[in-house]
């Protein structure tokens, strides 16, 4: 079915942080659109990590666009050096944001998206493709028709397993009722779960760090808990990271306060772990095993990251990298394999471009398996996507992240505190200069100009949303 794709609104999936920026740039240029959030209000997925305190201020973690908007409906800015906690960001940010009235006419809650696909066309045909409109199903069965469509559904959803391979453990479905998800409330609405419990914490990111920080607190409060980590690597210098000599202030604290529990004894590490088997155990709790040792807990915390969900685009053209699950043209930039935090440059529309013509996923799905992404990059990402389907190829193009190499991954060591403290930088990596990789606009052009290497803040937490940044 070929059309006037102009007759049709973009869709945007998922109204967080990055998709809320997103239609604020929509609605700043006059386009026309339609959020749809499968939750029951903006950052449903930030809601469930409120406790967690950012480790970017505020001035970061507000899109250019979304302040824009805000300010000239008299929207109050919260203090920009304060670290807002998820609660925060969603309750102060997101919620006035989505209450805009015109982004509220154009967003609705409970509409989960099932399936994206072409009207009319299964991903084989090729006659006519770009001048049909976009099919975009919901879990009701009703259908939305799209001129485009922009995937900012992130990854909360669609956590890593447990087993070390990639595929569930042995007995890991059957043990799910002694399986928490990332980032329990520990102290907080999940504290009953876990007082006075044997509790093992698999993986090796901030989100692990910080759970395992939140157990120690608690066990010092309720007797009888106690806390072992399990991590893949021989050594847990990553989670530790620079300890003093860490560029990233929030980062270098954090492994130095969980080296001093490790030490002290207070968390019993095992490393070389690689999850095998759950057996639940007749007299309670689950037993965890590698093959060789076994671990014994009542409650086990996954912390081993997320990844996307592709499933439901099945249908549309996508060209992804074998390794990250990005779009090939960004997979370079975030591999994990070749990069550490700060070393992704900005980067728009080029390098999000799939085969299938006005589909993008952004925010932290855009960057799949790979643990670096920040709340700005998904912002820089809508402001260049959404320029170019305005056709402003100059704007869209001209892809900018400035990021100072002080302060935006400052955070002091005090857990009740919400005022950075200190200064540092993020990698240390002065701004250089390097080719990008090739990249593709709608038409296919390739991307020729070099892109700035700007030294990004960032800490390898991606499990919760986004790092540093949330």
């Amino acid at each position: 079915m070929s059309t006037n794709l102009d007759n049709y609104p973009i869709v945007v999936i998922g109204a967080g942080p990055v998709g809320l920026a997103a239609a604020a740039h929509l609605q700043e240029r006059g386009l026309p659109f339609t959020v749809l959030e499968s939750g029951d209000g903006p950052g449903a997925a930030v809601r469930q990590w409120g406790h967690v305190r950012l480790f970017s201020p505020w001035r970061y973690n507000i899109d250019h666009a979304a302040r824009r908007l805000l300010t000239d409906a008299g929207w109050a800015e919260p203090d920009p050096e304060k670290l807002p906690t998820g609660a925060q960001l969603a309750a102060d940010y997101l919620r006035p944001l989505a209450d805009l009235p015109g982004i509220k006419q154009n967003l609705r809650y409970q509409a989960r998206v099932v399936a994206v696909t072409r009207l009319g066309l299964d991903r084989i045909r090729t006659a006519g493709r770009e001048t049909t409109p976009f099919l975009v199903r919901l879990d009701t069965g009703e259908d939305l028709l799209a001129r485009a469509v922009i995937d900012a559904s992130g990854t909360w959803q669609t956590p890593n397993v447990l087993g070390a391979s990639g595929i569930p453990a042995h007995g890991e479905t059957a043990a799910a009722r002694f399986v928490e998800s990332a980032l329990p409330d520990v102290l907080g609405a999940d504290r009953d779960r876990f007082a006075g419990a044997r509790v093992l914490v698999l993986g090796a990111g901030h989100s692990a760090a910080n759970t395992l920080l939140s157990l120690v607190d608690l066990a010092t409060r309720a007797p009888g808990t106690t806390v072992t980590w399990a991590i893949r690597a021989e050594r847990p210098a990553r989670t530790y990271g620079g300890l003093d000599e860490d560029a990233l202030p929030a980062r270098g604290a954090i492994g130095n306060r969980l080296r001093e529990h490790v030490q002290a004894g207070r968390i019993e590490l095992i490393t070389g772990f690689l999850a095998d088997t759950l057996t639940p155990q007749p007299d309670g709790g689950v037993e965890v095993t590698d093959g060789a040792r076994a671990i014994v807990a009542d409650r086990v915390v996954s912390a081993t990251g997320f990844r996307p969900d592709h499933g439901f685009v099945s249908e549309l053209r996508l060209d992804l990298d074998p390794v990250v699950g990005s779009t090939r043209a960004l997979a370079p930039l975030i591999d994990p394999n070749e990069h550490s935090c700060g070393t992704v440059p900005p980067h728009g529309v080029d390098e999000l471009t799939h085969p299938e013509p006005g589909y993008y996923a952004i925010g932290v799905k855009s960057y799949g398996r790979a643990p670096t992404f920040l709340l700005a990059t998904g912002y820089e990402q809508a402001r260049s996507v959404v320029a170019a389907l305005d056709g402003d190829w100059a704007a869209a193009r001209d892809v900018r992240l400035d990021l100072p190499e002080t302060g935006v991954c400052n955070s002091n060591l005090d857990p009740d505190s919400d005022t950075i403290t200190g200064n540092g930088g993020c990698c240390g990596t002065p701004a250089t200069t390097a080719p990008a990789a090739p990249g593709r606009g709608l038409a296919g052009g390739l991307l020729a100009a070099p892109l700035t290497l700007i030294s990004l803040t960032s800490a390898d937490s991606g499990e919760q949303s986004g790092n540093c940044c949330g």
